[in-house]
């Protein structure tokens, strides 16, 4: 996996540094433990960290190609390319030779025999800073599902860029300031591609690359969703797709260092583990390892509802034992999910803050569970966007509301669950209306649906649905995968998701919505699919949410911890709060509908204070 950072400079007057570059890199330690690199040039510095995965002796970076005795590219390169070996199998055909096994030298040199065209051979998750020494150029990549993260900052005569925004803040020529449109961004729940909050920052859109010359900045698309018409049948429809399930996990299983999965019990990490044992026991393997998150008491606190009707653990638990995984379950208290370390190294790793509160904590948790025994750990994330398995996909006043589907009542008022409560919820009357928030989720919301490619002639339904998933496959599931990375790379853990190889998501983005529920049901060709792997009580499970504690301990805790950063005179959040929203939700009997509010409201007190940022409204 890997942390990146750089600079360019052209500048004469303002000299890329050694001191500064390394300080722009140290701040991505935690997504690369094992090394740290650092290449210099007259004009570019590029900083690596690295998570060794593939060849830990042979893939040390940044990675250069040699000619004529100068160096003629360099890279620093984050992720990985799951058909590394197809690739340098016909490079080598071509002439090509190899010093080491990494899928970085061979990123290396696809990039000489092709290119800038390269980006369209490679299947993976990465983002990565190429320099043509031959030209002075820069070339940053981001993967077509925008998976890895990638942020630049554009400077008079050059560029700075990192994996995370705080590479890029590490930089003394960077203030971190956000204006009314940033913090719109950021409580809006839309994720806006290319948008860093940040001002002046960007984040390199997902598919797209960006050229850095002298002149100046090229952002070029190399992939997006194209709509197509779907002529395979039923049972065509649903062979393929396991057919390219079968072989993404072949691909993604691939690791010089331990790998496991992350198991709910739910559909989606079920197929992923189920796979995942059936190709260690075609290897000859161990078996697979697999790891579950519950909460301490949470049989006795849980109550079914609309929003959850079971819990995971037991269905964990018989996939477990179904398909012969090693299981652990990581059991989390409420005191572990209270914890101020762990709270606050959570939204240090976000760089921004962000309302899910506990559901970020407990993710955190488990990823540091997680690499307690595995490097590398596959998860179920986004089949719900790729197969339409969120409720709102099949709620007729979601589908049919003139906004994200994710924010239209019955669902947009608690993304957590009932009771939670919109994010903005604390938040001052005024300085709402100040930002715009509705307007600005209007016309995000309209300037996505603008994008949405469609086929002639489809009916109004078929129209309607292609909408609604390709909002969440560009905008939904990047707040997802944004989350899963902070994550998981605070602690130096690499997770893949199975479900974002772009051949998987083009071919089911482009099956009729007919298709998808062909059953009645959400999520309909995955679950015929992969039907044969499961047990009956797990292919028919219904859609649960990612759990969220409901223990009255730490209800209790957020309500005193949003008391004590309210308080006082010096408090830096407490100028942003509606004042009869906050005693509500600080009340000894507090009214519902506030707890992701009050999530919020601790994550802006912690950002404030530690991240000196200059709100610009």
């Amino acid at each position: 996996m890997c942390g990146i950072a750089g600079w360019v400079s052209y500048d004469p007057a303002h000299p890329v540094t050694a001191d500064t570059a390394d300080a722009m890199t140290h701040t991505m330690a935690c997504r690369g433990p094992d090394a740290h690199g650092l290449w210099l040039d007259d004009r570019v510095a590029l900083g690596h960290r690295r998570l060794a995965v593939i060849d830990p002796d042979g893939g040390k970076q940044p990675m250069t190609f040699d000619h004529a005795g100068r160096v003629a590219v360099a890279l620093t390169y984050s992720g990985e390319v799951f058909n590394f070996r197809e690739l340098r199998a016909e490079l080598e055909r071509r002439g090509h030779a190899f010093r080491t096994r990494s899928d970085t030298e061979v990123v290396l040199h696809a990039y000489l025999e092709w290119g800038e065209d390269f980006t369209e051979r490679l299947n993976g998750m990465y983002a990565f800073a190429l320099w043509d020494a031959r030209t002075r150029e820069l070339l940053l990549v981001r993967d077509r599902m925008g998976i890895k993260p990638l942020y630049y900052f554009p400077l008079p005569g050059g560029v700075l860029f990192g994996s995370e925004p705080k590479a890029i803040l590490a930089h003394p020529a960077v203030r971190p300031a956000v204006d009314a449109e940033g913090l719109a961004e950021l409580v809006a729940f839309t994720k806006t591609p290319g948008h860093a909050v940040y001002k002046g920052m960007y984040e390199l859109p997902p598919g797209h690359t960006l050229r850095v010359r002298r002149g100046g900045t090229l952002l070029r698309r190399y992939w997006a969703l194209e709509a197509r018409e779907h002529t395979d049948d039923l049972d065509t429809t649903v062979a393929r797709i396991r057919e390219l399930l079968e072989d993404i996990i072949a691909r993604q299983m691939v690791a010089d260092v331990p790998l496991g999965t992350l198991l709910s019990g739910g559909l989606d990490s079920s197929v992923i583990t189920a796979l995942g044992a059936r190709q260690r026991t075609a290897e000859g393997g161990a078996p697979v390892k697999s790891f579950a998150l519950d909460f301490a008491r949470h049989a006795e606190n849980f109550t079914a509802d609309d929003w959850r009707g079971t819990r995971d653990s037991p269905y964990a638990d018989l996939l477990a034992r179904h398909a012969g995984a090693d299981h652990r379950v990581v059991t989390l208290p409420p005191s572990a999910l209270l914890d101020p370390a762990a709270r606050e190294a959570v939204m240090r790793a976000r760089d921004l803050p962000f309302d899910l509160g506990d559901g970020d904590t407990s993710l955190y948790l488990l990823f540091k569970a997680v690499r307690e025994q595995c490097t590398v750990a596959l998860s179920g994330e986004s089949a719900d966007e790729v197969f339409g398995g969120y409720r709102w996909f099949h709620h007729p006043d979601s589908v049919a509301a003139d906004t994200f589907p994710w924010l239209a009542p019955p669902f947009g008022t608690g993304i957590s669950g009932p009771g939670s409560g919109p994010g903005e919820a604390l938040l001052d009357r005024g300085l709402l209306e100040k930002i715009d928030l509705q307007g600005y989720r209007a016309q995000r919301y309209h300037d996505a649906l603008a994008e949405v490619p469609h086929v002639a002639g489809a009916s109004p339904v078929e129209r309607r649905m292609r909408e609604i998933g390709h909002l969440h496959l560009t905008r939904f599931v990047q707040w997802m995968l944004d989350r899963k990375d902070r994550a998981s790379m605070a602690v130096g853990l690499e997770v893949r998701v199975p479900f974002c190889d772009h051949r998987l998501v083009d071919y089911v983005f482009n099956t009729p919505w007919a298709m998808k529920t062909f059953d009645g049901r959400e999520k309909s060709l995955l679950r015929a699919a992969t039907r044969d792997l499961l047990p009956p009580e797990i292919a028919d499970r219904v859609k649960a949410p990612y759990p969220t504690t409901r223990d009255p301990h730490y209800l209790d805790g957020l309500r005193a911890a949003l008391k004590r950063v309210t308080e006082g005179p010096d408090s830096l959040v407490r100028p942003l709060l509606d004042g009869p929203s906050l005693a509500a939700a600080t009340a000894g009997d507090p009214q519902p509908g506030y707890r992701t509010g009050t999530e919020l409201v601790l994550a802006l007190d912690f950002w404030l204070r530690t991240h000196d940022v200059s709100l610009e409204f």
